[in-house]
């Protein structure tokens, strides 16, 4: 989890830090996902941060169970549903303009473009209601309530 934090807070993307690294992206996938590394991979790593090996080795926030690794477990992955909402706010701005040109050049009597932007749209909508958690029952902070009580 250190090594994805350190690797954000930078703006690297998994690709630059295991170019600068000279490891494999994959490597650098299975770490952030909390798989053990080997001692010269987090070595290569330590020398890229510019930080003391011990750091990545001696990690307290590596135990899955601690309170605040799992805080941070949550807003990681919130993170990244944002930023797929906002890859597929973009998909579909760009489908259904496309769509829209299409209709308005070949067809401009009828606008048949809608009933897809209006279909996607409500697929779109409901997709934002579980990110953003317009609808309680939808988000992480729920779900992590509901499995404390059991």
């Amino acid at each position: 989890m250190l090594i994805q934090k350190l690797r954000l807070q930078r703006g690297w993307s998994q690709q630059q830090l295991a170019e600068l690294s000279g490891l494999n992206v994959r490597t650098i996938q299975r770490i952030e996902n909390g798989r053990p590394a080997s001692t010269e991979t987090l070595k290569s790593l330590a020398s890229v941060f510019e930080i003391d090996f011990s750091k990545l080795t001696s990690e307290p926030e590596m135990n899955p169970n601690t309170s605040s690794a799992v805080e941070e477990q949550l807003a990681l992955s919130h993170i990244r549903r944002v930023k797929r909402f906002y890859a597929h706010l973009t998909k579909y701005l760009f489908v259904i303009t496309v769509l829209a040109i299409f209709n308005l050049v070949m067809y401009p009597a009828k606008f048949w473009f809608i009933w897809p932007a209006m279909g996607w749209g409500l697929g779109l909508l409901f997709h934002a209601a579980s990110v953003f958690e317009f609808v309680p029952f939808f988000g992480a902070k729920w779900e992590k309530n509901k499995v404390e009580q059991h």
